[in-house]
């Protein structure tokens, strides 16, 4: 088993690289994405209006201690059940995702080099770089279709956490990385020398 993490700020471009991996692994080379998003704590005890102020760019945000036991699951090849998360009501859903242990697992998310425990597990780190100005348009895009935001909520929630929240704990990050892809996953060398060093580390592994 193969375990990859991708991180990178929000709009950077992370989920069209794990979309381009997993599209060009060959049929045998099973692909498992793990989302951070779905690990955000259940935050059901809040009113809706303290709800809609949370700062979930925060690595405070996240229950990383079931990220990295399900993560640990898989590896030693047991099945797990994983959360769902609405963000509309801000809390976890009844509702799991049964997954599978598979040869190669991708780990996906803002702030998923902020936590020791979880690099640990990690065979391969890659950071997914982009622009501000790139990285602001498709944040509008998504809140707006995805989650039923107002251009002005987004820009007032990108100034004063995304933006932050990006410069304190995520850029920081970077240099636990081992790849970086610039230019998100408009780039296709860098997704190919990534590509090449995956099934490269996934051949030894299977020789071990």
């Amino acid at each position: 088993m193969l375990i990859i993490g991708i991180a990178g700020g929000s709009g950077s471009g992370k989920t069209t690289v794990v979309r381009e991996i997993a599209r060009r692994m060959s049929p045998h080379e099973h692909v498992t994405v793990i989302p951070q998003d779905s690990y955000y704590k259940d935050q059901g005890h809040l009113s809706m209006e303290e709800r809609q102020a949370l700062n979930f760019d925060h690595p405070d945000s996240i229950d990383w201690e079931l990220l990295v036991e399900h993560l640990r699951e898989l590896k030693a090849g047991h099945a797990i059940d994983q959360p769902t998360y609405s963000y509309i009501t801000c809390t976890r859903q009844p509702e799991t995702v049964h997954v599978e242990p598979s040869d190669i697992i991708i780990v996906e998310g803002i702030l998923i080099f902020t936590c020791k425990d979880l690099m640990d597990e990690l065979d391969i780190k890659v950071f997914v770089d982009a622009d501000d100005d790139d990285r602001l348009m498709r944040v509008i895009t998504r809140d707006i279709v995805e989650r039923g935001k107002n251009v002005e909520w987004v820009i007032d929630r990108y100034t004063k956490t995304v933006k932050p929240m990006y410069l304190q704990f995520i850029a920081p990050s970077k240099r636990y990385a081992d790849i970086i892809v610039p230019q998100g996953g408009h780039n296709k060398v860098a997704i190919n020398v990534l590509l090449s060093g995956i099934r490269k580390m996934a051949r030894e592994r299977e020789h071990e």
